[in-house]
Order: C-alpha cells, then sequence, then structure tokens
C-alpha cells in the first residue's frame, strides 16, 4: 500500500519535478528606457549665452532640469525674451517642462521656469510660485544687467551644455 502511494505521488509530481525550468536572468539591459536615462551623470552647470557672451548656470537637481539637460543634449534651446516688470526677461521655451512649483522670492542671476514653458531670468526680486532651474555666476549685479540687457528690450537667449 505504501508503495502504491508513493508511486501515485511521484506519478502526480512528475510533471511538476522534472518541468521546472531556470528563470530566464534579467539583465540591466531589459529595464525600462526611463530607470537607464536616470542613471546619466547630470552635469552641474549648463551654458546661456546673449549676444556673444557666456555665462555658466548652476542648475537645480530636479525633474525640470533633468529634462532641460536630456533636451539640450539633443541640440542647443534658442529663444527670444524681454523685459517684464523692470525686474526680469521672460521669453517662451518652445516646450514643456515638469514643474514642481513652490513660492520663492527670486534674487538677481536666477534662472526660473514659469507655467513650465517660460524661462524667467531675474535681474531683480519677485515672490511667485515658481520652479526654479538655477543661478548664473556672474560678477556684479551691474555686469549681470548689462549681460542680460536689463531694461533694452528684447534679447535672443542660446541654452548649451
Amino acid at each position: 500500500m505504501f508503495r502504491t502511494l508513493a508511486i501515485s505521488i511521484l506519478t502526480l509530481l512528475s510533471p511538476v519535478l522534472f518541468s521546472c525550468e531556470k528563470a530566464p536572468e534579467v539583465s540591466i539591459l531589459d529595464s525600462p528606457k526611463e530607470e537607464q536615462t536616470e542613471n546619466v551623470t547630470m552635469p552641474d552647470r549648463i551654458k546661456i549665452t546673449i549676444s556673444g557672451k557666456t555665462l555658466p548656470v548652476k542648475i537645480e537637481d530636479n525633474k525640470a532640469t533633468k529634462a532641460l539637460v536630456a533636451a539640450l543634449r539633443e541640440a542647443t534651446i534658442t529663444y527670444e525674451a524681454d523685459d517684464y516688470g523692470g525686474f526680469e526677461k521672460v521669453g517662451p521655451l518652445g516646450r514643456s517642462l515638469p514643474t514642481s512649483n513652490s513660492q520663492i522670492t527670486t534674487q538677481a542671476g536666477d534662472v526660473i521656469l514659469y507655467s513650465g514653458n517660460q524661462i524667467v531670468l531675474f535681474y531683480g526680486s519677485n515672490s511667485w510660485s515658481y520652479t526654479r532651474i538655477g543661478k548664473i555666476e556672474y560678477g556684479t549685479n551691474e555686469e549681470l544687467k548689462s549681460f542680460l540687457k536689463a531694461g533694452q528690450g528684447k534679447i535672443t537667449v542660446t541654452l548649451s551644455l
């Protein structure tokens, strides 16, 4: 009886015992593209060029800057910006970036994302809900105002890596 029971159990379990295959190994190359891009080294600065002069912008580490850097890896971004309110240059970026807005009191040199698709370059101060992109590294406030052509109307801005 024991022998018959053992043979019956083995007969029932044999498809399970002998058909088990090793699970396929997963390679890091099989991971989704989004995860791979998160591991790409982010620069700590981008460049801003106006009228042939270039200054570095120390960037924040957030979703907006990651998306901006990804776009800059494809090509430089050029847009027009104009004075607004006597304290900033603002212009449409030509694309939308992810936002993480918070109440900010800006300072001269701040580079800010407004409404997800406009870049604001501050030469003065303002308080609003923005996403911080970075800070232009410059000398004096007068040098920054000269670089941004503060109060002089439209400028062409180029962002690059």
